[in-house]
């Protein structure tokens, strides 16, 4: 499914851009020859389920999940009926710390996207149980566009950032309208390195409620 609307007209200029070119002719040639992540309909979910012109919060992951039926476009995401990711587990716990609300049934986070959230990973694609392995074929060019199409809106938005491959991408926001949250990964290796406690979800309400902003309801995740 192609980019449209207002996304379309950001990101048009990649299109044409010698590595955009080889970036489609490897992923299509991935897709025919071999199981990759997600489906290629929800390839560009985040962009889908998150107009530009409605983005509030951006959360930033890494790569899809790499084992069957969990990537379905959106960062730390899953399919309904699939197990909550160890990482997604630990947002979860923090959501609730933070805002003292039940977590969210599932792990899916369709709710999050269609209220505002673009939760884009920095690689769209993935092949099956191989992590990053498609890492540095162009995806990060394409995405780094996308954040700073974001960045470049003038209205306040919130960049969460986690983890070092996320917080790096703080070069690419510099209007002083918006505000980054960062922290640790909440991976488990690293939740209790600082993630645990540092109150994005708060955080971000704050900020949007201090600018007229309808706040997320972070409770709602999972779309019905």
């Amino acid at each position: 499914m192609a980019i449209t609307g207002e996304w379309e007209k950001a990101l048009k200029p990649e299109f044409g851009k010698p590595y955009y070119r080889e970036l489609y002719k490897t992923v299509l040639n991935e897709y025919r020859t071999r199981e990759i992540y997600p489906p290629s309909v929800d390839m560009f979910n985040a962009f889908h389920f998150t107009p530009l012109e409605k983005v509030k919060v951006v959360i930033l992951g890494q790569d899809p999940y790499h084992e069957p039926g969990q990537a379905n476009g959106l960062c730390f995401s899953v399919h309904k009926g699939i197990r909550i990711p160890p990482s997604l587990v630990n947002i979860y716990k923090e959501m609730q710390d933070d805002l003292g609300c039940t977590p969210p049934a599932s792990g899916d986070l369709t709710g999050w996207a269609e209220q505002g959230v673009l939760l884009l990973n920095t690689v769209l694609t993935v092949r099956a149980h191989q992590a990053n392995s498609h890492k540095d074929i162009g995806w990060e060019t394409f995405t780094d566009a996308a954040i700073r199409a974001v960045a470049a809106q003038d209205r306040p938005i919130v960049f969460i950032l986690w983890g070092g491959q996320a917080r790096r991408k703080k070069a690419l926001i510099r209007n002083p309208k918006h505000l980054i949250v960062e922290s640790p990964h909440p991976s488990p290796l690293s939740a209790y390195n600082g993630f645990f406690g540092s109150r994005p979800f708060s955080r971000t309400n704050d900020f949007l409620i201090a600018n007229g902003l309808e706040p997320i309801d972070w409770a709602d995740a999972n779309r019905e």
